[in-house]
């Protein structure tokens, strides 16, 4: 069997000795061989576009004082804390619970969702104004608390890795914001739930939406980035466990992973993104021209995608590459779309395997939010090679997509044959697979 040469023109002889050493030589992580610590791990060469330019390092230079072992959210927090911008490595043992305490903790004194319901369902208040007054006032500053208690700020030089195989956060909010050379890796992430979701009867043309907080993990501003080996999910709270108020389901989650705000060079590769709606954003606004202009350039490889709703990703101005990533979308599940095509995009979709439920078509797999050009070759849908952009535009003409995102991907270590992907990113991708 012969390996595809990379796009970054790195060849490689590989010699293989019955099926054991395919299947390992097709599932290497991309981490470095260089050190036998995962913690000292570091972004290898042409590993996407975190790799560009200095690479990502993290905190691999860490000396011994400034390598943490956590087992406790306010441990997280203080090794976060800790000497500046000397590198650094956390290790997080155990599953750590940003929200032990309940939401009651964050609550300011006389705020009751009894009493928020009955001041703005819409038999009293209508849909033509937002929400204000004391209770309004009483949820914004109980969110305000739970703010403070679950985001936590990232610095620059800096290792988080997981410990073994059940290793996580469960409820935090990690904010890398305005810092260059992170590495996230081996943790199962929990969504964190909004506490107190606010109304907005405006919303959704005018019937009204519930709107959340709170991302699992955010790259805002940063640059060399390394997000690998993670299960980010709703876990214990999906959404089908969320009630409903004023006919529309109280929302108490926002996004999985975002990249946000003139952020530049990120690799995404080898997680388990499971049971979440909107799941991830690359670019926030359209708006937002003078941060993401000629920025947002990301990388997804190896990542699998389950029980997503939409958003995997949802791209603005970035140069984006998605290859070798696995998409499964379940009979019982709700399903918008996969690749959102938005403001000055320029994705590249390659390679990719998508396992559908019987009865869906591929045509939602790609959406039109903005005139965009797109590049989606090489992607197999159940077994089968599909051209994507054909297929939408024959079956949503009016949200006819162009080919050609103008741009080719160099920064990839190796493409496997899409048909082969599912086989390899199930039996890799996720938290406690890291190497």
């Amino acid at each position: 069997m012969k390996l595809r040469e990379c796009h970054d023109h790195v060849t490689r002889t590989v010699v293989l000795v019955g099926c054991t050493a395919l299947v390992l030589a097709l599932t290497g992580t991309g981490a470095q061989a260089g050190s036998r610590d995962a913690a000292r791990r570091t972004l290898g060469a042409g590993d996407g576009w975190g790799s560009y330019g200095t690479g990502t390092t993290g905190g691999a230079a860490a000396d011994a004082a400034h390598v943490h072992t956590v087992t406790t959210w306010e441990q997280f927090r203080a090794a976060l804390e800790d000497g500046g911008t000397a590198p650094r490595i956390i290790k997080v043992k155990g599953m750590i619970d940003a929200v032990s305490e309940g939401c009651d903790a964050f609550a300011a004194e006389g705020y009751d969702l009894r009493k928020y319901l009955a001041a703005y369902d819409p038999a009293v208040w209508g849909h033509d104004q937002p929400v204000s007054g004391e209770q309004e006032e009483l949820r914004a500053a109980s969110a305000a608390n739970q703010d403070k208690a679950v985001k936590v700020g990232v610095p620059a030089n800096t290792t988080i890795i997981g410990v073994g195989r059940n290793a996580g956060i469960l409820g935090g909010s990690l904010q890398i914001k305005g810092v260059d050379n992170v590495i996230v890796r081996n943790l199962t992430l929990e969504a964190p739930v909004d506490c107190f979701p606010q109304w907005d009867p405006t919303d959704d043309n005018g019937t009204g939406a519930w709107n959340s907080e709170y991302d699992g993990v955010v790259v805002y501003g940063s640059t060399h980035v390394w997000i690998d080996h993670n299960t980010l999910t709703d876990g214990r709270h999906p959404d089908s466990s969320l009630p409903s108020y004023f006919g529309k389901t109280y929302q108490q989650h926002d996004g999985l992973l975002d990249v946000v705000r003139g952020s530049d060079h990120v690799t995404v590769s080898w997680n388990s993104f499971r049971d979440h709606d909107k799941t991830m954003l690359i670019g926030n606004s359209d708006g937002a021209t003078a941060d993401d202009a000629g920025k947002l350039k990301v990388t997804l490889h190896h990542n699998r995608f389950e029980g997503i709703v939409e958003r995997a990703p949802r791209v603005r101005f970035g140069q984006v590459d998605s290859y070798n990533n696995h998409f499964v979308v379940t009979e019982d599940q709700k399903w918008g779309y996969v690749y959102g095509i938005g403001k000055e995009s320029r994705l590249v979709a390659e390679h990719n395997a998508f396992t559908l439920a019987k009865g869906l078509s591929p045509a939602k797999i790609l959406k039109k939010w903005s005139e965009a050009p797109v590049t989606a070759n090489g992607n197999v849908v159940n077994g089968r090679l599909v051209d994507l952009i054909a297929v939408h535009n024959a079956e949503i003409p009016g949200e006819t997509l162009q080919p050609g995102a103008g741009w080719t991907p160099t920064l990839r270590t190796r493409v496997d044959p899409a048909k082969a992907v599912p086989g390899i990113v199930d039996a890799r991708a996720g938290a406690g697979r890291a190497r």
